[in-house]
Formats: C-alpha cells, sequence, structure tokens
C-alpha cells in the first residue's frame, strides 16, 4: 500500500497515511478536525532503473539456480 502525504490548508499540519489506492482522499484533518486536507504530490522514495531485477543478476561462473545452491 502506497503512503499518502496530506497537508491541512486550514492549521498547515502535515499528515501521511497508509492507504490503498482504491481509497478515498482524507477529508478531515486529525489535529484540527477541519475537512481541509489536500492530498500533495511527493516522489517515491526509491526509483527502480536499469534492465530489471532477475535471478541470474548477481551469479558468476557456472551457477545456474539460487534455490539449489542454497539447499546444498
Amino acid at each position: 500500500m502506497p503512503l499518502y502525504e496530506y497537508l491541512c490548508k486550514a492549521c498547515g499540519n502535515e499528515h501521511e497515511a497508509l492507504q490503498k489506492l482504491s481509497a478515498e482522499p482524507l477529508k478531515n484533518c486529525p489535529k484540527c478536525q477541519q475537512p481541509e486536507l489536500e492530498k500533495r504530490i511527493s516522489a517515491a522514495a526509491f526509483r527502480l532503473k536499469g534492465s530489471g531485477w532477475y535471478e541470474t543478476d548477481f551469479k558468476s561462473g557456472t551457477k545456474k539456480n539460487v534455490v539449489s545452491d542454497s539447499t546444498s
């Protein structure tokens, strides 16, 4: 679930909420109880770059399967 940031236009309180993507935006400020919350746009905490994350990315030599290596 993503973490959303909110700013109250009435009291200036900044608030973070863990919500489902399908959830309605929050309206009431948890500090002053006024219906003045505004959802803020913010950057993600991490960014995936490159060709992807694969099982073979960190292997060297003749290794074929990580699961086989850990069970032996």
